[in-house]
């Protein structure tokens, strides 16, 4: 007999799509990491659609316009990429799709992203301009080495720079290139090499991950670098690996090996070069000899004529001022010179009279004109004063005294104008038409104190 009871019941597929969505969202916010794979680029609703994955599996990612724009991230196959989000199944298909709350580039990209953009920053304020870095000796004959004094780097920088040149003195200013505080460690090397005064600094350290390459991504020293009053020339990891420090720097090379040969060419290629501009130096001047050879000769003949031509015409001023008078007569010139002062003596003589009666003539008209016009020139001025005259008399106190009136004056010499300003007894001085008197007060009588 068979078991009814334990078979399940059928449902519908909307029905099963609900049981799982209703799972689906009860889980929690994950935080995922993964590769980005299939992104053709947001949609025309701005909204992002692929794949996230790893070495063993792959689900379907969305990240929404509005995620997307805040998180600054350049979403490309390959990128590896920290997701925040949750699982979310799309009812009429019944996808499962992990929705992003938050984006933003994982391990070595988001190194990478950090590092472009601190490029962009140093590169629009001009520390990356061609025309800001300075030009390097070719030929150095002291050099100093910024790297770490324990590591084969500097082992092989003095190797090539000995083979190439054993003449180049080498300067050797020691620094950690890797770990914490490495930064602030060739920041001060730098300092200790610039002191030495080299003609160039090399800034060298053998290759590594991007990881361990990360201190000359530094923004201090690359700032460092680009302040250094000595030129400086980066070796930094292997051919592919660009750092901060190699744009800032006056010159790149892809290895430390490289940067060392760069500063100190060889022996034979200095010889080749010397030999080079010997035989160039030899043609040259055999050719200038040549030419001003050719030139001397040409102006040998026209040089003899032209130097006949001029002593003809030298000779021939020297006959002429041999006719000259004062050639045979030197005190002629003088005597000449003296009648035309006395000459021009009896001329003044005789102008002078003449010239003091004509002046003397316009001086006198001048003065009856001055003395004519002088009283119309003033008569509005007595006019104007004569009437601010009587003005000022009629307003005089002294023409009220004349007319019977008089002022008093108290003991301390105030006007006194009422009866109530003194009291009996008081000493006054009264002021009259002509002159004054003092008296003394007997009676005051106070018309305002009268009912």
């Amino acid at each position: 007999m068979t078991n009814v009871e334990s078979a399940p019941q059928p449902i519908s597929v909307s029905d099963a799509i609900g049981f799982a969505k209703a799972a689906v969202d009860a889980m929690p916010t994950l935080l995922v990491t993964g590769e980005v794979s299939g992104f053709r680029g947001p949609a025309r609703t701005g909204h992002c659609y692929f794949q996230l994955k790893d070495d063993a599996a792959a689900m379907d990612a969305i990240v929404w316009k509005g995620i997307y724009q805040a998180s600054g991230v350049e979403l490309r196959d390959g990128l590896q990429v920290l997701m925040a989000g949750h699982f979310q199944i799309y009812a009429p298909t019944g996808r499962l799709s992990f929705v992003a709350r938050t984006l933003e580039v994982s391990g070595e990209g988001l190194l990478r992203q950090r590092v472009a953009a601190l490029a962009r920053k140093l590169e629009a304020e001009g520390l990356m301009d061609p025309a800001r870095k300075r030009r390097i000796p070719q030929f150095c004959t002291r050099v100093a080495v910024v790297t770490s004094p324990t590591g084969s780097v500097i082992d092989d920088v003095k190797r090539t720079l000995a083979r190439r040149n054993p003449l180049v003195e080498i300067l050797v200013s020691g620094c950690a290139v890797q770990g914490e505080g490495a930064e602030r460690q060739i920041i001060a090397a730098l300092a200790r090499a610039a002191q030495a005064a080299p003609e160039a600094i090399l800034l060298v350290r053998g290759g590594g991950s991007y990881e361990d390459l990360m201190t000359f991504n530094d923004e201090a020293l690359a700032r460092a670098v680009a302040a250094c009053p000595v030129p400086v020339i980066t070796g930094i990891g292997h051919e592919p690996d660009t750092c901060i420090c190699d744009m800032v720097a006056d010159r790149r090379c892809s290895t430390p090996t490289a940067a060392a040969e760069s500063v100190a060419p060889a022996f034979d290629e200095i010889a080749r070069q010397f030999h080079e501009r010997e035989a160039r130096l030899g043609r040259a001047m055999g050719v200038l000899l040549t030419t001003r050879g050719q030139l001397l000769d040409g102006l040998d003949v026209r040089s003899r004529q032209a130097m006949r031509t001029r002593l003809a015409g030298f000779t021939a001023q020297v006959n002429s001022l041999a006719g000259h008078r004062c050639l045979h007569d030197p005190f002629a010139t003088l005597e000449d010179r003296r009648a035309q002062l006395e000459l021009t003596e009896q001329r003044l003589h005789d102008a002078a009279p003449h010239t003091l009666s004509r002046l003397m003539r316009e001086t006198s008209g001048l003065e009856d004109r001055l003395i004519g016009v002088a009283p119309r020139m003033l008569r509005p001025y007595s006019t104007l004063m004569a009437r601010c005259a009587a003005q000022l008399e009629a307003l005089s106190p002294l023409k009220v005294l004349g007319r019977g009136y008089a002022i008093m004056r108290d003991e301390n010499g105030h006007v006194v104008s009422e009866a109530c300003k003194v009291e009996a007894g008081s000493q006054v001085s009264v002021l009259l038409g002509k002159g004054s008197v003092n008296a003394k007060v007997t009676q005051v009588n106070d018309e305002s104190k009268q009912v």
